[in-house]
């Protein structure tokens, strides 16, 4: 196993091991969720700013274990208020504190700072990890086919639905696009990222475009470099793009992001 790949189980080791250990009653956050006012509709504003251009979902990203540190002075409600400006339809924040630098406060304060509905970026393992997702106040989780099994990713989903989030289900190839459609998913994003090597891989995603049902919305992740992947992405039939890298190291995130849905 490459030494990359150690990486990773290492970061689902850890999520693992703190959901071993969470004690919480599930029956009270569920009641704790089902009391929230209704979560910003993330799959439909997709689906509606699909119509025009290609969506995009703008990340709000400190680091990454491919490229390290991205931004020193990142200030997630800046960067919020700057990808609104330049249209984007969604947020995606990082909350993994240990290896991505991320925060429950960046996701608060980026969901405050504008009207754009909000996925929470994390390794989501366990029941209580969906129910967070709701209420520190996201609209969307993500769940990385990747990282689950098929029951369990198939219980989370239907857990995250019943208590008002839309469900981002990332898949690779194939063998995920089916664990993923077991699961009922109508949110998939193909990560062009291999997750063993960190690779970008700008085939997989044109590959795996023609194979994803419709009526099931498509989004192409990692390794959007600009105006040209975007556009690419949409003739090979995506609705949106989730970007990160490039619009966190901008110098004019609200210039970026117009020219990704190039309207």
């Amino acid at each position: 196993m490459s030494q990359k790949a150690t990486y990773l189980d290492r970061i689902l080791e850890h999520h693992r091991a703190l959901a071993a250990i969470d004690e919480r009653s599930l029956a009270d956050l569920v009641r704790r969720c089902e009391q929230m006012r209704p979560a910003r509709g993330f799959r439909d504003r997709l689906q509606i700013d699909a119509t025009q251009a290609i969506a995009v979902i703008s990340e709000i990203k400190r680091q990454s274990p491919s490229k390290g540190l991205l931004r020193a002075d990142l200030n997630p409600q800046f960067l919020a208020d700057a990808y609104q400006a330049g249209g984007a339809s969604c947020l995606s924040v990082l909350t993994d504190e240990d290896f991505f630098a991320g925060s429950i406060e960046d996701l608060q304060i980026a969901a405050s700072a504008c009207t754009l509905p909000v996925l929470r970026k994390d390794f989501t393992v366990s029941p209580q990890d969906v129910c967070d997702t709701r209420l520190m106040g996201a609209d969307c989780v993500l769940l990385i086919a990747a990282a689950l099994d098929p029951h369990e990713l198939k219980d989370l989903h239907h857990l995250a639905t019943s208590i008002g989030l839309d469900v981002l289900v990332e898949i690779h190839d194939e063998a995920e696009l089916e664990v993923a459609l077991f699961a009922e998913a109508v949110l998939i994003g193909v990560n062009q990222r291999d997750l063993v090597t960190f690779e970008v891989d700008h085939r997989r995603a044109l590959r795996m475009a023609g194979l994803i049902p419709s009526g099931v919305l498509r989004v192409a992740e990692s390794g959007v470099r600009g105006p040209v992947d975007a556009l690419a992405l949409h003739q090979a039939g995506y609705h949106a793009v989730l970007v990160g890298e490039s619009l966190v190291t901008a110098d004019d995130p609200t210039g970026a992001v117009r020219a990704l849905r190039n309207l």
